[in-house]
């Protein structure tokens, strides 16, 4: 009987300011050769896997924050709910700060570079980071990230 593979489960936080009376998302760009020169489609919410065991997505979402941003996550923390992948259901909260992305600083890991080379390479996991409006953050995101976007417009609205 086939049993198909149990989807990893992931948290992210979307940190957002107002400007000028409109909200701007903060999102980051993966860092490594591969995405070096790549933009649109891209770029992420801040998010990683929760490890097996770990039942509080809300801290994972803030762990994975702080790695792959340096910025602690402070604030009032609202559920947006979930958007799925192939192989990864991921939970989102939204959160209202401020940070300078010129200070982002990442945790690295390392990647086989050139692919099939046998070489590893470290990089930052994250590269940069950024504002953006919701319909720019809608063409950055990865696609399978974009109905975060629909998600935190409902929460606007129902704010």
């Amino acid at each position: 009987m086939y049993m198909p593979k149990a989807k990893k489960i992931a948290a992210g936080l979307i940190m957002y300011r107002m400007t000028s009376g409109a909200p701007e998302v903060f999102l980051v760009h993966p860092g490594g050769p591969f995405w070096k020169n790549k933009d649109a489609g891209t770029w992420s919410i801040p998010k990683g896997e929760a490890n097996e065991g770990e039942n509080d997505l809300l801290a994972v979402a803030k762990r994975e924050f702080k790695e792959e941003a340096g910025f602690d996550a402070i604030g009032d923390f609202k559920p947006l709910g979930t958007f799925e992948k192939p192989n990864k259901i991921v939970h989102v909260w939204a959160f209202e700060g401020d940070c300078d992305p010129s200070k982002l600083t990442s945790n690295t890991c390392m990647i086989e570079w050139p692919p099939k080379s046998g070489k590893q390479l470290e990089i930052p996991e994250v590269d940069k980071g950024g504002f953006f409006s919701l319909e720019e953050a809608a063409t950055k995101l990865m696609k399978y990230q974009v109905p975060v976007i629909g998600l935190f417009k409902e929460y606007l609205n129902g704010k």
